[in-house]
């Protein structure tokens, strides 16, 4: 549970550096928010008195192409969050990029970490945590290591493996081709889970966390009402393979679900039958964040 607070002077802070953040790097390629419920929570409370506080902190994403002739292809990715008390505290931050071991990914950010504790006490500090990656991340991709690919690989393999679910929420899903989309996307990116359509419509999707991600990107290019993350669950593989993989999943395929509501117009699910599928699968205390309602 969240015993942390949040107060309105930390969030009016959050807030304006985020729309910093959005007016400097307004394209998603370098920047965007991965959660976007906790950031409109965010924003809600900071604009309404009676607010109630945000449940979730916001995580976004950077990314920041160094400027080097040579290193022109390498990308790194700045993963972030608020904690509630930044800027007081530090923001959360992890580097990654493919170019980069094990053992220099965990140098890079222990090295930017010792940087912000030095600098940034108080203050907002993304900007120059961007800056300290951009012209320092690529010193610690070993050149060795990236010319010759056989490295690269073994590299690549002792990578911490993220493996993550995203539980989508849609005003609606009715459309024939957008319920296709899912189901062949989810299979491309070897993602499981299921796809209830109708009004709500909901997705839940698990699976390597880089294709939970090119998956949630597609489909929210698609025109929705109104789509959103309603939470997310990262959990780190140490190195783990496709072994350990499966056994985080708790669906074993992505299927689409229909929980008809019998003789209602075949478009409003049963959200009690949605309720036992979710207990089944372990998942019973999800239906509450969609729904804020005990299921029965």
């Amino acid at each position: 549970e969240m015993t942390e607070t949040i107060n309105r002077e930390e969030a009016e802070v959050q807030v304006s550096e985020l729309d910093l953040l959005s007016s400097m790097f307004p394209y998603e390629e370098e920047f965007s928010v991965t959660d976007q419920l906790a950031a409109a929570e965010l924003k809600h409370y900071v604009e309404n008195e009676s607010a109630e506080m945000p449940a979730s902190k916001v995580q976004f994403i950077l990314n920041v192409r160094p400027e080097l002739s040579n290193a022109s292809m390498v990308e790194f990715s700045m993963a972030c969050a608020f904690p509630f008390k930044y800027p007081t505290v530090l923001p959360e931050i992890t580097v990654r990029s493919s170019s980069l071991s094990r053992s220099q990914q965990i140098q890079l950010n222990s090295d930017l970490k010792t940087y912000l504790m030095q600098n940034c006490s108080g203050e907002p500090c993304m900007l120059s945590a961007r800056e300290w990656v951009k012209d320092h991340a690529a010193a610690y991709v070993d050149k060795e290591l990236s010319s010759s690919s056989g490295a690269t690989s073994n590299a690549l393999q002792s990578e911490d493996i993220t493996f993550t679910r995203l539980w989508i929420y849609s005003h609606h899903i009715y459309n024939k081709q957008k319920r296709k989309n899912i189901i062949e996307w989810a299979k491309e990116l070897s993602l499981s889970g299921f796809s209830m359509p109708g009004k709500p419509g909901v997705v839940c999707v698990e699976g390597l966390q880089s294709n939970c991600e090119e998956f949630w990107s597609r489909v929210r290019r698609l025109t929705w009402k109104r789509i959103l993350i309603r939470h997310r669950e990262d959990v780190s593989l140490e190195g783990g393979g496709d072994a350990e993989i499966q056994k985080q999943r708790k669906f074993s395929t992505l299927e689409e679900k229909c929980f008809d509501a019998h003789g209602a117009r075949g478009n409003h699910m049963d959200l009690g039958q949605l309720y036992h599928f979710l207990e089944e699968k372990g998942c019973a205390d999800i239906f509450q964040m969609y729904f804020g309602v005990e299921g029965h």
